[in-house]
């Protein structure tokens, strides 16, 4: 059975490693514990965990703050806003995680190890040989104090290595319900390359105690490091939060996602044109479910709607065709101002000198084609364009000849020239009543020369939306050069 969550103080965090883009697994955990926070009126911790000095990066904490804020997931204490629990970079924590290294040191809860990364490896492949589990053999665990002290001296490498007792773990999982580990299997773990260097396991199992976090909500990939740090946990004295670890993102045919398979940064979403609501929506439903036939999430939904409990345990499928979906349905949501606005940065730099009217048409006019904003650059390049390059055979409808054709688009150039009014509306009337003349049997004879001669592309808007943003002068002059072609 699930645990049930207890009413109590809810203090959650998300404490990603600025080691690169922040991923949109990860992403979706700070979605999560941001939604489990809000529902129950606790407190979101942004924390970020920059002790890997050879990879971390300013760049990568401000670019994980700037996409965390660009979703719109908010939250009341981290390293850009402090908090009474602060510092919120464990780079800037180092002197605290010291005492408790120090502390387990004196208790002799753990120990120097001076074992070689060649004896290591050389003892790990023997175990194996043998048939057991590869785990440190306890060589260094029992030093004498002298011998300790004088290897210290002679300044011989070392790291700190805590003593992992011989016993079950168990924790309950809100997700996954009771897990048990045999600690016996895990070897003493190392915890700290010296004072001044803690490791994942040490720092985190510190800073989750001292900034009382209630409930630990990640990534399924850390159940396994879950029971050594609640033993970490218990050497310290500390309480044990509760555990919740969320499914996995897989690719569609079932492998775990990763670069080589396709975009796994959250800024590639982002940079491509989806928008935080939609991704909000979809990250929502990568391994959670609601239970009914909803699909359409707000944020202020979600923090009504979601529950942990129904997280399932399999892993969840990355599909960007759904991701797609989303992203159209809230395209098409907005305001032609508001995606005009948004769509800017995508079009050529004539677009911001186009009247807002005519942007506002443009946008009218493909927003139901757009999966995300991007797709406006190549639906629309044609309107920023003095002349366009296309196959000639582009025009013919059906099976029109090379005459046949010229005299359609003669017949819209004379139609299009003498047109009193030039709106889409009017256009439309006067466009669909000659194409009848021009051929009772098929309207296209008429239409899609023209159309393929204003926009150069098989596949557009109207040719009575785009002559009426392009205007009589740019229309005119587009089927003019498209004569010209079968001259």
């Amino acid at each position: 059975m699930k645990k049930k969550i207890a009413l109590e103080k809810i203090r959650v965090r998300f404490a990603p490693s600025p080691t690169g883009p922040l991923h949109i697994g990860g992403a979706r955990t700070a979605l999560f514990n941001y939604l489990f926070a809000r529902q129950r009126q606790g407190e979101f911790v942004l924390r970020i965990e920059d002790t890997d000095k050879e990879r971390s990066d300013q760049k990568w904490t401000e670019q994980i703050i700037n996409e965390l804020f660009w979703l719109g997931i908010a939250w009341s204490e981290g390293p850009d806003i402090g908090g009474k629990f602060g510092p919120y970079k464990q780079s800037q924590r180092l002197d605290i995680y010291k005492k408790y290294l120090e502390k387990l040191l004196e208790e002799k809860k753990a120990y120097y190890c001076f074992c070689s990364k060649e004896e290591l490896e050389a003892r790990r492949q023997d175990q194996m040989a043998r048939g057991l589990a590869p785990k440190y053999d306890e060589t260094c665990r029992n030093l004498k104090e002298k011998d300790i002290k004088d290897n210290l001296q002679k300044n011989m490498p070392s790291v700190i290595r805590f003593k992992i007792m011989q016993k079950k773990v168990t924790f309950g999982d809100l997700i996954r319900g009771n897990v048990e580990f045999d600690a016996g299997l895990l070897g003493d773990i190392v915890i700290a390359k010296n004072l001044d260097s803690p490791l994942f396991h040490f720092s985190v199992v510190v800073d989750d105690a001292l900034m009382e976090i209630s409930h630990v909500i990640r990534g399924e990939e850390h159940i396994s490091n879950t029971p050594r740090q609640i033993l970490l946990q218990e050497a310290l004295g500390f309480s044990k939060p509760s555990y919740a670890h969320v499914p996995l993102f897989l690719n569609p045919d079932k492998s775990k996602m990763s670069k080589r398979q396709g975009d796994v940064a959250l800024k590639d979403y982002h940079d491509k044109g989806y928008l935080p609501e939609a991704l909000i929506n979809f990250m929502a439903l990568l391994g959670w479910n609601p239970g009914t036939e909803k699909e359409i999430f707000s944020l202020t939904d979600l923090v009504k709607e979601f529950s942990v409990e129904k997280v399932q345990k399999s892993s969840a499928v990355f599909s960007v065709q759904r991701l797609d979906y989303l992203n159209g349905y809230y395209i098409r949501e907005k305001s032609n101002s508001k995606l005009a606005a948004l769509c800017l940065q995508y079009l050529p730099k004539e677009a911001e000198n186009m009247p807002q009217k005519n942007l506002e048409k443009i946008i009218e006019a493909y927003k139901t084609r757009m999966k995300k904003l991007s797709d406006i650059t190549e639906l629309t390049d044609f309107f920023f364009k003095e002349s366009l390059s296309y196959d000639k055979n582009m025009l013919r409808w059906s099976k029109m000849g090379d005459s046949e054709l010229k005299e359609s688009l003669e017949a819209s150039k004379k139609i299009l020239s003498l047109a009193k009014k030039f709106d889409k509306k009017s256009l439309e009337e006067l466009l669909v009543r000659e194409a009848e003349k021009f051929n009772a049997k098929n309207r296209g004879y008429l239409l899609w020369p023209l159309r393929v001669a204003l926009s150069g592309k098989e596949a557009s808007a109207s040719p009575f939306e785009i002559a009426e943003i392009l205007g009589r002068e740019k229309t005119l002059k587009r089927i003019s050069e498209a004569i010209e072609i079968f001259i």
